[in-house]
C-alpha cells in the first residue's frame, strides 16, 4: 500500500470514530474493508455454483434462520442486534403469544451447530406502507433480545444504497432451504447463483400475475433455482464486498423469476428504524463497477 492510500484510509478511520456523520472518502472494496465490519469475506464460499448445493460451515456468515411456529423463515444479520427480513410472513395478530427465536452462525436442521447462538425477538418494526394484498414494500426489522458477538461464523451484511443497479447483474446469489430430489426438504442451507432480471423484463413476465412488479422490487432466478426460505437476502459480491440488493419476497422456483423486496429503495427507513451501531450501505452502480461505500449515523 502506498504512503498516500496509508493516510488516507488512517484518516478515514479517525473521522468515522469521532463523527459518525461523515462519509468514508476511500471508495476502493480494498479500503471499505479497513474500516469496515460488513460485507466480509464469508469463511468458505465457491463462485461456480449454478443451481442449489449445499452450503458449508460458515459460508453465509450473515445469515439469519428465525423460527416460529416451528416453522423456519430466514433473513440477514445487519448489525450486531438488527436482522432484516420480510413482512409477509410475520402473523402479527399472534405477536403476543409466540415470539420468533433467531439461529445466527449455523447452518444445518439437524446436527451439530457449535458456532451457533440464539437470540429471541424482542421488537418487530414492519414497514408501515406493506400491503399484503400486493406484497409492496415487503420488509421488517426485528430487533433481537441481546447484541450478538461477531465471529468468522456471524457477520453483518453490507446493504445496497440509493442508485444502485444490478440490471444484468449476474454475480447474485441466494441462500435458503430448498427441496431433495425425493421432493423432501432440505436440512442443511442451500446456495445458488442466480442472473438478476431487469424489471422491465420481469414486468412482461409476470403482466396480469401476482405480483405486480413495482420500483420497490428486484428479479432475481432461473430454472435452476428452486430455494423457498421467505426473507432471506439476495446478495451480489462485488470483488471482496458482499452486499445485500433484495429480501426474497415470493418463490416462484423456476417456473417465473423470484422477487425480492428492492432494499436500495429503503435506506432512510432502515436507518431510521434501527438502534445502535448503523448499518453500512454500498453503492453499486453497474455490474463493472467498484462498490463505494458509505455510512449513516446510528440512530440515537
Amino acid at each position: 500500500m502506498s504512503r498516500q492510500q496509508f493516510v488516507c484510509c488512517f484518516t478515514v478511520v479517525i473521522i468515522f470514530l469521532c463523527k459518525g456523520k461523515k462519509k468514508n472518502s476511500c471508495h476502493s472494496d480494498k479500503h471499505f474493508l479497513q474500516v469496515s465490519t460488513c460485507g466480509g469475506k464469508p469463511v468458505n464460499s465457491s463462485s461456480s455454483i449454478t443451481g442449489g448445493q449445499d452450503a458449508t460451515p460458515g459460508s453465509w456468515p450473515t445469515y439469519a434462520a428465525i423460527v416460529i411456529f416451528g416453522f423456519q423463515f430466514g433473513g440477514s444479520l445487519i448489525n450486531d442486534q438488527w436482522v432484516l427480513t420480510a413482512a409477509s410472513f410475520i402473523p402479527l395478530d399472534t405477536l403476543t403469544e409466540w415470539v420468533p427465536t433467531v439461529y445466527l452462525g449455523g447452518y444445518s436442521l439437524s446436527g451439530s451447530n457449535p458456532n451457533q447462538v440464539n437470540r429471541t425477538v424482542e421488537n418487530i418494526i414492519c414497514h408501515p406502507e406493506f400491503d399484503f394484498r400486493t406484497l409492496d414494500n415487503d420488509i421488517c426489522l426485528l430487533k433481537l433480545s441481546a447484541p450478538v458477538n461477531f465471529t468468522d461464523y456471524i457477520q453483518p451484511i453490507c446493504l445496497s444504497s440509493e442508485n444502485s443497479s444490478f440490471n444484468n447483474e449476474r454475480s447474485s446469489w441466494i441462500i435458503g432451504l430448498g427441496y431433495n430430489s425425493d421432493g423432501t426438504f432440505t436440512k442443511t442451507l442451500q446456495e445458488a447463483k442466480v442472473p438478476i432480471v431487469g424489471n422491465n423484463v420481469c414486468k412482461g413476465i409476470f403482466q396480469g400475475s401476482y405480483p405486480k412488479i413495482t420500483e420497490n422490487m428486484i428479479c432475481a432466478g432461473d430454472n435452476d433455482s428452486c430455494l423457498f426460505t421467505y426473507g432471506v437476502p439476495l446478495m451480489t459480491k462485488r470483488k471482496s464486498v458482499w452486499l445485500q440488493s433484495g429480501v426474497l419476497s415470493v418463490s416462484a422456483c423456476g417456473a417465473f423469476p423470484s422477487v425480492f423486496t428492492r432494499v436500495s429503495q429503503y435506506r432512510k427507513w432502515i436507518s431510521d428504524t434501527v438502534t445502535g451501531k448503523a448499518p453500512e450501505f454500498v453503492t453499486l452502480t453497474s455490474p463493472d463497477s467498484s462498490a463505494s461505500p458509505t455510512t449513516t449515523a446510528p440512530n440515537m
